[in-house]
């Protein structure tokens, strides 16, 4: 490894091999092009904005466009140029951070609106030495909502000489008011490959000697951020003393074997649950995080379903040779259901290892889970059972194939849609489906088991009933949307046609059906129609109260005495007039003499008649 000057203060890779230019920024291609073209072309937008994740060069591609927009060349007279050259004064004032014409700032520390006015307070003054006055404002989601608002005069109309250069990694907490008025540039994650021929080159420089293997691994940990791989590929370094292995960075990530993986994910879909446990516990006490296992796990199951759908997927230059021949063994025996089921399985599971007391015992009981279900048909196979099993004694006599399509000779299966009931003395009735095969066989499907008869309520007659059924049985809110958001269009015993209006809610339809079929043991059918439909239940009762209020309003009687207080109007109904004929209500009125009369309103009660 290079030996260093025991005088020179040591740089971290991360920062020593820090991208100066374009050329050597790696994993960037579409967006250094789109540069290259503006500059060349002479269209510079005044405002950028750079987003992606950690470590991708986000700040680093602020001071290379910079250096781009202000470079003068060797000699001092050269222009905006997409290969600064480095060492002209701009070039290295502003790699040195110390240009007084490029000001970066840290929005997380200076978020308030006071820090911003600075900013609109220099901008109005030219550049001192440099071409351009550049704003690098760096994490700029941290800057407060105020803060952003001042910003928006100055960044949509800012002078010729000022340019702005903003690098987050929330993109989406950066208001659209600013977005709109910036160039944005999505920076990608650097793929595997990249990073691992990036770290080779670097390891070269450096004098150390590292395994492909090891590399392969420093990447995948990266996540596409090349800074962090390049601190885990200098403590790497350290670790090593010159020499990197694979079982070092394994040591050194806490990482389980790959092939040991490989043999704990094919004990689970073998069902083997102790050469499991004893695999996992091998793993773990050779220092692997459980966590970390099962992320391996859900990874190689991704990559066993890729290796089903796109056979070339094996290819890959991070896989050895070993872990390809044995992935392709694994992908041809586990079939697509196997494997999301999988999925799933570990997906959840690794959610319980992550909050579990225990990361250990978490991890152990889902390895027994999974080892306990590769042995069970997956749903398909279930159904595919079930509808190849011959009818049992005392079945229904199969009817004759229909459509004259039973005899074909083709062996294919048709299926009946007719229901029988039937049950277990004493017990709930059972409904069955019919499956009627080619060869005149029949099977019998248990459905939904029906509720008890002796428990059943008497099925409605009218849409009436329906709600006040609901009303009985103490479910307010269907009853309440179906009397004032539902308008009937067809009613016949069993099946319910509805137009809903806007304030109804989506599962109304099937908590009604479902409701209606355990309250009268019934299969209803409760469907949505288009069609406008008669007005709803509690419009129609507001219709007869008007028609109500009108008749009283036409007794001689109620007419005098709304003559007699001006003001005064009928505020209350207390029985329904069809009771009662018109002449009664007089008589009554006239017998009682009980009013209840206030200065703007009186109520009339029916019982008081």
């Amino acid at each position: 490894m290079a030996e260093t000057d025991s005088n020179t203060e040591y740089r971290v890779l991360a920062r020593k091999y820090r991208p100066t230019n374009f050329d050597e920024l790696i994993g960037q291609e579409a967006m250094v092009r789109t540069l290259s073209n503006a500059i060349e072309t002479g269209r510079l937008a005044h405002a950028f904005i750079l987003t992606g994740v950690r470590g991708v060069g986000k700040t680093t591609t602020a001071r290379i466009i910079a250096k781009a927009l202000n470079c003068t060349g060797p000699d001092g007279t050269g222009g905006p140029t997409i290969n600064p050259c480095g060492v002209c004064e701009n070039c290295k004032a502003i790699a040195e951070s110390r240009h007084v014409d490029v000001m970066e700032m840290d929005a997380a520390s200076r978020t308030g609106v006071d820090d911003i006015r600075e900013i609109i307070e220099g901008v109005r003054y030219a550049s001192t030495n440099a071409r351009y006055k550049i704003y690098i404002i760096d994490e700029v989601h941290m800057l407060s909502r105020n803060a952003f608002n001042a910003l928006l005069k100055t960044l949509e109309e800012p002078p010729e000489h000022v340019k702005f250069i903003f690098a987050t990694t929330e993109i989406r907490k950066v208001p659209v008011t600013v977005l709109s008025r910036c160039q944005r540039f999505d920076l990608r994650r650097v793929s595997i490959e990249e990073l691992s021929g990036h770290f080779r080159r670097i390891a070269e420089k450096e004098g150390c000697e590292i395994d492909d293997n090891a590399l392969a691994m420093i990447s995948r940990a990266a996540e596409g951020s090349v800074r962090d791989g390049l601190s885990l590929l200098d403590q790497a370094f350290a670790h090593g003393a010159g020499k990197v292995t694979e079982e070092q960075v394994r040591d050194m990530l806490g990482l389980a074997d790959r092939a040991q993986v490989l043999d704990l994910y094919q004990a689970c879909m073998k069902g083997d649950s102790a050469e499991a446990l004893r695999l996992l516990r091998h793993q773990y006490d050779h220092g692997a995080d459980p966590v970390v296992i099962f992320q391996d796990m859900l990874e190689l199951t991704h990559w066993l379903t890729r290796l089903k759908v796109v056979p070339d997927a094996g290819e890959e230059v991070v896989t050895s040779e070993a872990e390809r021949s044995q992935g392709k063994d694994m992908a041809s025996s586990l079939s697509i259901p196997v494997l999301t089921r999988a999925w799933q399985m570990l997906l959840k599971g690794l959610e319980e290892v992550r909050i579990a007391p225990s990361p250990l015992l978490a991890a152990e009981m889902v390895l027994v889970r999974l080892t306990h279900v590769a042995n069970l048909p997956t749903p398909g196979e279930l159904v595919k059972k079930l509808q190849d099993t011959p009818a049992s004694a005392g079945s229904a006599p199969a009817a004759p194939a229909g459509n004259g399509q039973g005899g074909n000779g083709s062996g294919a299966t048709a299926q009946s849609n007719s229901h029988v009931q039937g049950g277990v003395p004493g017990g709930a009735p059972q409904a069955f489906r019919v499956i009627q095969g080619a060869t005149g066989q029949s099977s019998l499907l248990a459905a939904d088991p029906m509720p008890a008869q002796e428990t059943s309520l008497p099925s409605p007659e009218t849409f009436e009933d329906v709600v006040k059924l609901f009303e009985e049985q103490h479910e307010a809110t269907l009853a309440f949307h179906l009397k004032e958001n539902c308008h009937l269009v067809s009613f016949s015993r069993g099946r319910l046609d509805i137009r809903l209006n806007d304030k109804a809610p989506r599962d109304l339809i099937g908590k009604a059906s479902e409701k209606l079929r355990e309250y009268t043991g019934q299969r209803w059918v409760v469907s949505l129609s288009s069609e406008q439909g008669d007005k709803s239940l509690y419009e129609k009762e507001l219709h007869e109260a008007e028609k109500l209020q009108a008749r009283l309003t036409d007794n001689p009687l109620v007419r005098a005495v709304l003559e007699t207080f001006p003001g005064a109007k009928i505020s209350d109904i207390r029985r329904k007039m069809d009771e009662f004929a018109a002449d009664s209500l007089t008589a009554g009125i006239e017998g009682s003499g009980d009013f209840m009369v206030g200065a703007d309103e009186f109520g009339l009660d029916a019982d008081d008649f």
